[in-house]
């Protein structure tokens, strides 16, 4: 298993070194990040390692990912300065956005980013995607969500409030139609000794 994600995935992504060069606030190892992607302001933006994000992804604003997490193709991840984390084993699929700012929608202030701050009222709130979560294609992350640990989202599905641990949810708003299997945590755990053993390392995030 060593290094999988590069000697199986190389082709049109940066090379690791190219990615220090990128600027990032801190980058792990076995990182794959497709050259048709678009990441803006690359400081306030921290990866950890074996994650692997695909063409047209946007990430912008402030941003924490933790190891072993995918962002599928044309994905949009906007931080904001309220932030995001996605937390380690987490999926993200193609066309999802996670989004921490909103423009106000009522009408009491001006809209879009053609417009000077104080003419505006953008509501902020910080995005949590705990461990092994999974957020299934099409689906849009609104400001203050909160996806518990072991939580799925449906394709197509809109999340606007906080989740509670291994829960299926779907539909617009999300609510809970199933519970989620926790075989996963058994999973993870045989999974991360294998791979230890056979990277003679840890997977520390940061």
């Amino acid at each position: 298993m060593k290094d999988f994600f590069l000697s199986q995935y190389n082709e049109g992504f940066y090379t690791q070194d190219e990615l220090k060069q990128i600027g990032f606030a801190s980058i792990g190892k076995n990182v794959l990040i497709s050259r048709l992607a678009r990441i803006y302001g690359a400081s306030n933006i921290s990866i950890g390692n074996n994650v692997r994000i695909d063409d047209f992804v946007i990430l912008s604003g402030k941003i924490e990912i933790g190891s072993f997490v995918h962002i599928g193709a044309s994905s949009n991840i906007t931080g904001s300065d309220a932030g995001i984390v996605i937390k380690d084993f987490c999926g993200i699929s193609n066309h999802v956005k996670v989004l921490a700012i909103t423009d106000d929608y009522s009408g009491v202030s001006m809209t879009n980013p053609c417009i000077p701050e104080q003419y505006k009222n953008n509501y902020k709130k910080k995005i949590i995607l705990e461990k092994h979560c999974i957020i299934g294609s099409s689906s849009l992350i609104l400001p203050d969500a909160y996806l518990a640990e072991g939580v799925a989202i449906g394709a197509m599905s809109m999340v606007i409030r906080k989740t509670n641990p291994w829960g299926i949810y779907f539909g617009i708003p999300a609510k809970r139609i199933k519970e989620r299997q926790k075989e996963i945590l058994k999973l993870e755990k045989d999974f991360l000794e294998n791979f230890i053993n056979n990277q003679g390392g840890g997977i520390s995030a940061k």
